[in-house]
């Protein structure tokens, strides 16, 4: 690098720590983004510069790439000389990345989370060791693309990468991204939601699913079908392990709920270990990991005490759905249409809502009135409460004990607030 080129990255790198600083003492949000853009603006390459020697790895996929972000740094510090760098706040483009790294030592190891349809151009940038690629569905209808195309662009970037990728072997389209690169740990992890890939990637015909309790056998006649995996998630409830085709059989205790979030620790132990972390260190660091960036975490909000859950989309309920339908505590549903999640919620027709009949709901959040139409459809008797906090309060009214929330994007921020 010149001289010249040096100056400029150190001038952008003072300019994002300013910048982001400014902002969080002027109380304009968490200081995560603004400064990398400042920092970017002056120095495009400003990425590739923090992420030079660095052992990187990227995190990808529609839903539970901040909770796998987290499983996989906690796995890393176990033999890191001090902390993983991470983007915590979730700020997954790459002006949060910068805005993570600027500050940290040029040793530390980093563990990005990365929107999807920005992953080609962080992977060019960063030069991962590991990426792991949770699962593509549909989210954020207005403005996000469709999803075969994002798989596309994935496969393109990956084509003859020597980045050890951690794939979701049940996902037909994370399946076709990672299928090029030449270093794949596949993964059955599983999937709630089929709806989205039941088009073939690689010819357009249809996909045939064989669904069992956990694993999903999926193939086209073209012969394009699920990777034999290396890693197999087995069991349920308590009793979950990872199979590892050498013969290891880890158990996977997390004190995070639910089976979405054990599969995202699998693939997480499985990403450190391309790392260098070996599995078993990797799951056994991730057991005291109770909440991330709010999600379960239970709080006291109007006096009442809360259980926080975010579900943002119709595959984000499908795995949720599987957590609480067992349940007979009050639920209150916060639905917004802002940019963040999306001004389209007709996606809300997607969710299987049946399953929530017999349990106390309210409709809350800014398209209340949306939910509630599909609630009444969906023979779901329901409450409208617009405020959420109003809402909380009101069916807190009716027992005495713990309410759930579950919120889309900034419908649960909004009571969750920021880490």
């Amino acid at each position: 690098m010149s001289p010249s080129s040096r100056a400029r990255v150190r001038v952008a790198s003072a300019a994002t720590r300013l910048v982001n600083a400014a902002s969080r003492a002027a109380g304009r949000g968490a200081g995560t983004v603004a400064g990398g853009r400042v920092g970017l603006g002056i120095a495009r390459d400003l990425l590739e510069r923090l992420t030079e020697g660095r052992a990187v790895a990227l995190v990808s996929g529609t839903n539970g790439k901040t909770t796998t972000t987290k499983l996989l740094a906690t796995a890393l510090e176990t033999q890191a000389q001090g902390a993983v760098v991470t983007n915590a706040t979730g700020s997954n483009m790459p002006a949060g990345h910068v805005a993570a790294l600027v500050g940290a030592a040029p040793q530390r190891s980093a563990v990005l989370e990365v929107d999807e349809g920005y992953l080609p151009g962080v992977l060019r940038s960063t030069h991962p060791v590991a990426v792991v690629l949770l699962n593509l569905s549909r989210d954020q209808l207005d403005r996000t693309n469709e999803v075969r195309m994002l798989a596309n662009r994935w496969r393109e970037a990956l084509v003859d990468s020597g980045t050890a990728v951690v794939a979701n072997a049940d996902d037909p389209l994370v399946a076709w991204g990672a299928g090029s690169a030449r270093r794949v740990v596949w993964v059955a992890a599983g999937t709630r939601w089929l709806a989205d890939a039941v088009g073939c990637p690689s010819c357009g015909e249809r996909i045939r699913f064989d669904q069992g309790p956990v694993e999903t056998g999926w193939a086209c006649r073209c012969g394009f079908a699920r990777p034999r995996p290396d890693v197999v998630v087995e069991g349920t409830g308590t009793d979950v392990v990872a199979r590892f085709t050498d013969g290891r059989r880890l158990p996977v205790a997390l004190s995070l709920p639910g089976r979405f979030n054990q599969s995202n620790a699998v693939m997480a132990a499985a990403a450190a270990e391309a790392m260098g972390v070996p599995a078993e260190i990797a799951l056994a660091a991730m057991v005291g990991i109770d909440g991330v960036a709010g999600r379960f975490s239970v709080r006291r909000l109007a006096g009442v005490s809360t259980r926080l859950m975010l579900a943002k989309n119709p595959a984000g309920w499908a795995e949720l759905l599987d957590l609480i339908d067992v349940d007979t505590t009050p639920l209150v549903i916060g639905i917004n249409a802002q940019v963040a999640d999306g001004r389209d919620p007709s996606w809300l027709w997607d969710v299987a809502f049946e399953r929530l009949a017999g349990r106390p709901v309210i409709a809350s959040g800014e398209r209340c009135l949306d939910l509630s139409v599909r609630l009444h459809y969906a023979g779901v008797a329901h409450q409208v409460v617009p405020d959420q906090l109003g809402a909380l309060r009101r069916a807190a009214g009716e027992i005495d004990g713990r309410v759930d929330f579950a919120g889309n994007y900034t419908a649960f921020f909004e009571l969750a607030g920021r880490p």
